[in-house]
Parts: structure tokens; sequence; C-alpha cells
């Protein structure tokens, strides 16, 4: 069992849907906690969140995590402050739509760096302090595009799909070491995301109100997931669902993609 009570967590994209819920519950759970967004201006609305929990923020870092310079320069702080977090939750990620050859490569090249290669390179400089320090928990927030492909998403599912084997990889390396990795597979969230940038689509598509679950429940089982030492966790319902059907009835899952696809409607 992970005990997350007064751990010291860093969470990346802690300004997003998920990430600010995380970082609530988190605080609730007497946490230390290290966050990083993109935008100092959004970090400092997490103030109040921090005020209302039983943990608090001990550094709070703006950092454009799709660049090694990003990723480097919050390590460094971290490192100048004596800080190693015995948990790291690589939650931050961004999406765009369209078919492969319509979405500009600088859009997806940007992408495949903060939702894949941001991860490889924060794990990289950390764990060798979770080793020091005699385990940790690292936590990489996939998504059911991680598990199942899905048409106008490539470079999504791509940087998802390497996601879930870098971790599971991970995991393998890094048992002996008692460090546990956790790879996390929400399905529709209510979160910006949900607005990402569309491409060569016509309308803007939109994701019917009915196939979308609140962060707020997706994050607490998120936790239960990583405080039990999961592997894979599906945090809710429809994730639970298609990997179900992916293990046990996979030529299922085609049908059930045109299916979804067809419900997604003109904004």
């Amino acid at each position: 069992m992970t005990d997350l009570n007064s751990s010291t967590v860093l969470v990346t994209g802690a300004c997003g849907g998920i990430g600010k819920h995380l970082v609530e519950q988190l605080l609730m759970l007497e946490c230390q906690l290290i966050v990083t967004d993109a935008e100092t201006r959004n970090l400092d609305e997490l103030a109040g969140i921090a005020a209302a929990g039983s943990g608090r923020i001990i550094m709070a870092h703006a950092a454009d995590l799709s660049t090694a310079t990003g990723c480097r320069g919050l390590v460094t702080r971290c490192e100048s402050a004596g800080m190693t977090p015995t948990v790291l939750v690589n939650n931050a990620g961004i999406a765009v739509a369209g078919r492969h050859d319509h979405v500009p490569p600088d859009k997806w090249e940007a992408l495949m760096n903060l939702n894949l290669l941001a991860p490889m390179r924060l794990s990289s400089a950390f764990v060798p302090g979770m080793v020091a320090q005699g385990g940790g928990h690292i936590v990489n927030i996939s998504s059911l595009a991680g598990w199942v492909g899905a048409p106008n998403l490539s470079a999504y599912v791509a940087s998802k799909f390497g996601l879930r084997g870098f971790g599971e990889s991970l995991a393998a390396e890094l048992r002996s070491q008692n460090i546990r990795v956790s790879n996390v597979y929400p399905s529709f969230t209510r979160t910006p995301i949900l607005e990402s940038e569309q491409f060569g689509m016509g309308e803007q598509r939109r994701v019917p109100e009915r196939m979308i679950f609140e962060p707020a429940a997706t994050v607490a089982n998120i936790i239960k997931g990583i405080e039990r030492n999961r592997m894979h966790i599906f945090p809710d319902k429809t994730a639970s669902r298609v990997h179900y059907l992916q293990r046990f009835a996979p030529w299922m899952i085609p049908m059930l993609s045109r299916s979804l696809q067809a419900k997604v409607e003109p904004a």
C-alpha cells in the first residue's frame, strides 16, 4: 500500500480539471504539494484551495514542460530546495483533434513533448532521489485513448499508448527499488481538454453531456488506486467497461468506436 498521508507529492498540470481536484483531495490527506503549471497566474488561484485543506503547497513553479529546458528548470528548483517527491504525478497533457495530415506538425510535436517526453524526463530526474530515500510512486495520467485507438486523435493516442508502455516497463525496472508505478486511464472527463483544438473537421465537435464524468469522482478513484498500488487504474465506468471488452471481446471495440464517433455532436 502507498500511504499518501503527509507524503510529498509533485503534481504537474496542477491547474487543469483533474490537476486541480488532485490538489484539493491530496491537501485533505495532509500532503505536502509541489505544484507546477504553465502560467503563474493559474498557480496563484490554487492558494484558495490550499487554505481549505489540511496539507500545504510547499512550492509552486511555473514551467513549460513541453520543453527539456522547462523540465530541467523544475528539477533544478526542487534540488535547490532539497525536495524529492515521494509521489510524482505526471498529469500535464494536451490534445488536438483531426486527421493526422490536417494537424500542423508543430501542434502534434508539442503534444508528444508534453504528454510523453515530459513524464519520461521527470521520471529520469527524480527516480535516483526516490531510490535514495527508500522508495516512491510514479503516477502517469494516461487516458482510455492509451488503451484503445480512436479516429481523429492519432497523435494523442500515440502519446497515451506510449505513456502506458513506458509505465509498464518502468514498473518492472523499479519494483526491486520499492518504487511503484500506476497508469491511469480516464475516459471523457469534464476538463478543458474537451475543448481542444480541432483541424479539418468542419464544425467544432463536442462530447454529449451524458458521456462526461465529473473530475472530483474520477480523482477520488485515482487516489484509491494509487493507495492500493494498482498498476492500471480505470477510474470511471466507461473506462472499466472498455477495458473489459478489450480483454474479453476485442472484436466489439471497432463497433463501439464507431458508435462513440456517431454520438459526438456539432457544438
